[in-house]
């Protein structure tokens, strides 16, 4: 699938928006409220991160699914079979 489609999508559902300078933003601000001792920080933070990562993989492997369910319904070749019949109409017009 396409990066561009699967970016796309997952910018969508918010997946992409929760980079490290966010989940470090959060974290300062519930320290500073209070709300998290400041060792519990850089913990909350990775933890943040590993969520996030593993959200979008599960959502990109969704999709990608969905996509491929998609083009089998539609009948659409894939980029191999494409390539494969290049490469046999290119040898029957050698010939």
């Amino acid at each position: 699938m396409s990066d561009l489609i699967k970016k796309t999508f997952l910018a969508g559902l918010g997946v992409l928006s929760l980079s490290r300078e966010k989940a470090e933003k959060l974290a300062k601000d519930l320290v500073k409220r209070g709300e998290l001792a400041k060792t519990e920080e850089v913990k909350l933070v990775k933890d943040l991160m590993r969520r996030a990562e593993k959200s979008r993989a599960e959502i990109e492997k969704r999709i990608e699914k969905i996509v491929k369910e998609i083009l089998v319904k539609l009948d659409i070749p894939t980029r191999k079979e494409l390539e494969a019949l290049k490469a046999k109409i290119d040898k029957l017009s050698k010939k």
